[in-house]
């Protein structure tokens, strides 16, 4: 079917951030359950120490996002807690015009080029990095195999080597390497489904301090943008069903969404497993026409477009393509 570029372009504007999944998660995270209660030579019980250290140290990573076709992306992380016991986060994206976002207990503040800033509620920044594996990893155990692959140096210190495989093999696989003395990420590497590295996040400075960094004790909370009040969407009953789903995937959202410069509303659905995000947009044909596919990839997403009847869809997300055509065959109309 030959679909339109510029269909798939304005599709692809209308997504904030095509990355790991960066679903809400619950704001009575308790992370410090104990590591003892898995084997100590365990990839769990490694996961567990990472995501105690990720909660509860005070630290400062410096770290790059690199992707195919697009120019290293170099971010400053800041982690403290407070003396209250409050925890404080920064992420900023330092090239470019930037990207700051600022969190203080369960506000987080984003402060963007060409939008005003603006708070929401949220226990978790939304970054490059996937914030379930981060904060509660028990919930991947379902739907990956967490393998203890063997030690080695990264960023000039000891890091222990995890490997991450889709239990189904319908999506990519990770490799992580956690700083041995902290529990903190080093480096994480998304594979295809040959082995072959798509994306990488490297730290490249990591300071684990006693007491948080100064940047918190200069921000002045009442100047926060306030939390915005997100309006409630309809109950309206799904008009879309999906038969198959990968293993431990499940529809987050679903909704309408209007493109941004044509102002045509879309069906949207959103689907996770805690690890990454695929979009579904679905989209009425004004004329049906016999064409061919469109599949692709934009940096790690692959896009798939298939006309279906009179609807266009497209398939978004770091997945293998034949999962996205397995998903894409599988949706049905339901009213």
């Amino acid at each position: 079917m030959a679909v339109s570029k510029t269909s798939v372009l304005l599709i692809l504007l209308s997504i904030p951030y095509l990355g790991f999944s960066q679903e809400n998660l619950s704001e009575d995270i308790q992370p410090e359950y104990a590591v003892s209660q898995y084997p100590s030579d365990s990839a769990e019980a490694w996961l567990s120490k990472m995501a105690t250290a990720v909660r509860t140290l005070n630290y400062s990573i410096s770290f790059m996002v690199l992707k195919p076709g697009v120019d290293s992306q170099p971010y400053l992380w800041r982690h403290g807690i407070a003396e209250d016991g409050t925890e404080m986060e920064q992420l900023n994206l330092l090239n470019g015009p930037g990207r700051e976002v600022v969190r203080m207990g369960h506000k987080v503040s984003y402060f963007e080029p060409n939008v005003p800033p603006y708070s929401l509620q949220s226990s978790t920044v939304n970054g490059p990095f996937p914030s379930e594996l981060f904060y509660q990893p028990e919930k991947l155990f379902a739907s990956y195999e967490f393998v203890l692959v063997g030690r080695s140096r990264v960023a000039g210190r000891a890091a222990q080597q995890i490997r991450v495989i889709s239990k189904d093999k319908s999506r990519f696989g990770l490799n992580l390497w956690l700083d041995q003395e902290s529990g903190l990420l080093l480096k994480l590497n998304m594979v295809n489904l040959e082995g072959q590295p798509l994306e990488q996040i490297q730290v490249v400075a990591i300071q684990v301090t006693e007491k948080p960094d100064p940047f918190f004790a200069r921000i002045d909370l009442p100047m926060l943008p306030d939390i915005l009040v997100m309006r409630g969407q309809q109950d309206n009953p799904p008009r879309w069903k999906i038969n198959y789903l990968p293993t431990g995937m499940r529809i987050s959202k679903q909704d309408t969404h209007r493109l941004p410069m044509t102002g045509e509303v879309v069906d949207y659905i959103l689907l996770t497993d805690g690890l990454v995000d695929v979009s579904i947009y679905l989209q009425p044909m004004a004329s049906a026409k016999a064409s061919q596919d469109l599949i692709g990839r934009h940096e790690s997403n692959t896009i798939l477009t298939r006309q279906m009847g009179e609807v266009n869809v497209t398939v978004v997300g770091k997945i293998p393509a034949v999962t996205a055509d397995a998903i894409l065959k599988s949706i049905q109309f339901v009213q």
